[in-house]
């Protein structure tokens, strides 16, 4: 009878173990990428192309959904905030962290990026990786001129 546990624990450790080594996704730096992840309508270039629409596909998104918050207007903060995510294996944008000269500015960026729509995923050896992705968002106001970040 105690063998037939022991039987029946490893036969669930082993299949546990299996399906845990499946779900391991690669995660590829944007510049090592074989096939870069696809901004929607940046599919009719080339592939030497697309690292190229994306990010100018990514900034065009930034200054359309750039809202400059009021209390930080009120309060004068500005400065740049870096803003890092992961492009995952669905195309969706995951793990948005923000590092920035103010909490509200950092909550602002990541609602920007949190907007990017689903994206076609990058690809190694035919199969979706996750993408990690980093870019700059620059709060300024208007009439000043210097800014610490």
């Amino acid at each position: 009878m105690c063998i037939r546990y022991c039987y029946s624990f490893l036969f669930l450790l082993t299949v546990t173990f299996c399906i845990s080594q499946e779900k391991i996704t690669l995660t590829t730096s944007f510049e090592s990428v074989e096939s870069v992840p696809v901004y929607p309508g940046c599919f009719p270039e080339k592939e030497k192309d697309r690292r190229k629409c994306f990010q100018e596909k990514i900034q065009r998104h930034i200054s359309r959904n750039f809202r400059y918050p009021e209390f930080a207007q009120k309060k004068g903060i500005q400065g740049r905030v870096f803003v890092q995510f992961i492009i995952g294996t669905g195309g969706y944008v995951e793990q948005i962290r923000a590092r920035g000269p103010d909490p509200i500015l950092e909550t602002e960026a990541k609602r920007i990026i949190s907007l990017i729509p689903k994206l076609t995923p990058g690809r190694v050896d035919g199969k979706s990786v996750r993408v990690p992705f980093s870019v700059p968002i620059t709060f300024r106001l208007a009439g000043k001129k210097t800014f610490n970040n």
